[in-house]
């Protein structure tokens, strides 16, 4: 299904970073930093630009608004049950349903999924570049990508 009303239009990629809103940048760093890898590019008192591979997440400091209800951003990584763990021993606690989200301490809301099972795949330049090279998709997840009628990884 195509959207809108027939013109030329940009094709959508993908999505190549996400801004969240936090009341401290040394704070959020840490608590982002307790449950993942990732490079720090830049940092100073009002932003910093947390990177992984090829995508990445500017925190900006000054959220004001409530805790996010439905809205939230989801995070694939390579071990789900790890950074369960990981949360509940800093203490977050995991909200209910089917799906492992939780809100950062300024209430943004964070899904966490796991990376082999969906269709969302990294090049495999970036794969290795992360050190991830042997990271693989489940057939599920290769079914999905075939019959969109894209190439299996």
């Amino acid at each position: 299904m195509t959207a809108g009303n027939g013109a030329k239009k940009a094709n959508a990629v993908g999505i190549n970073h996400i801004a969240l809103e936090v009341g401290d940048i040394d704070q959020a760093l840490d608590f982002y930093g307790g449950f993942l890898n990732f490079e720090l590019k830049s940092k100073s008192e009002s932003a910093a630009f947390i990177y992984f591979g090829d995508q990445f997440i500017n925190f900006a400091k000054g959220r004001s608004q409530s805790p996010d209800d439905k809205r939230h951003f989801g995070i694939a990584v390579d071990d789900k049950e790890l950074v369960r763990e990981t949360l509940k021993a800093m203490g977050v606690e995991v909200l209910p349903g089917r799906f492992l989200d939780f809100l950062d301490p300024w209430g943004n809301r964070v899904e966490i999924t796991t990376y082999q099972n969906i269709q969302y795949t990294k090049a495999p330049g970036v794969l290795k570049g992360m050190g991830l090279e042997g990271l693989e998709k489940t057939d599920e997840a290769k079914k999905e990508l075939a019959d969109r009628g894209m190439a299996p990884v």
